[in-house]
């Protein structure tokens, strides 16, 4: 399936959100002049929002169908957690540190205001500074710290999703893939398949056909 709007801009270059909404508006255009569907994974609940906002091209030429796949908080935050984890053993440290100067204190624009890259600074100014033990402790608060302001997003994003569903009235599916994460193996990929997969298709189809199909119902269906 092919992706947009990936490696498009400069890391240095903030990307706001009328820029997200012009490149948006032209990607999803040439994706159905193709016949095909477009669809926004992810990213920027804000951008989102300024995409499908009344002022905007897109509202008036399309219609939209909202999942949102989610998790109690508890298991959330434990994800996230395990997450940011791997990120550090996939390389965290060594992708942060190509946007640290340590000339400059400046996060606030392009990706150096991403989650993971300011907070690693101090680490990165104590090299050659201080002793092991030291720098061992610095590694660890930043990424506590970038865990926790993880989380923090994570939650920001969910009051924004319920805030968006309540003010403009949107029908947004929401998916409770929290049994997933409690499955491990063949068993999480079954609860996928039945909590996530099979009604988001329904979803989808129903929304695409334009009419009440009748779809075989999901397990999740059937036991509700």
């Amino acid at each position: 399936m092919p992706h947009h709007l990936l490696g498009i801009i400069d890391p240095e270059v903030d990307f706001s959100v009328h820029n997200f909404v012009h490149h948006a508006l032209l990607a999803a255009d040439a994706i159905v002049q193709k016949n095909q569907l477009p669809i926004i994974a992810g990213g920027s609940n804000s951008f989102i929002q300024a995409l499908l906002n009344n002022d905007t091209e897109l509202p008036s030429k399309y219609e939209c169908c909202f999942l949102w796949m989610d998790l109690a908080i508890p298991f959330l935050h434990s994800y996230m957690s395990r997450r940011v984890a791997q990120m550090v053993d996939n390389g965290l440290m060594e992708e942060a540190k190509i946007f640290f100067d340590p000339e400059i204190r400046d996060y606030d624009n392009g990706i150096k205001r991403s989650i993971g890259v300011p907070e690693m600074d101090e680490f990165f100014r104590s090299e050659g500074l201080v002793d092991g033990e030291t720098r061992t402790k610095l590694l660890k608060a930043a990424i506590d710290e970038i865990k926790m302001n993880t989380c923090k997003l994570a939650c920001r994003q969910v009051l924004k999703i319920l805030r968006m569903r309540e003010e403009f009235g949107w029908q947004i599916h929401r998916l409770n893939a929290t049994e997933v994460f409690l499955q491990h193996g063949g068993d999480a990929n079954d609860a996928w398949e039945k909590l996530v997969l099979e009604p988001s298709m329904n979803i989808v189809a129903r929304f695409i056909c334009k009419e009440n199909i009748d779809l075989k119902p999901t397990a999740y269906e059937q036991l509700v």
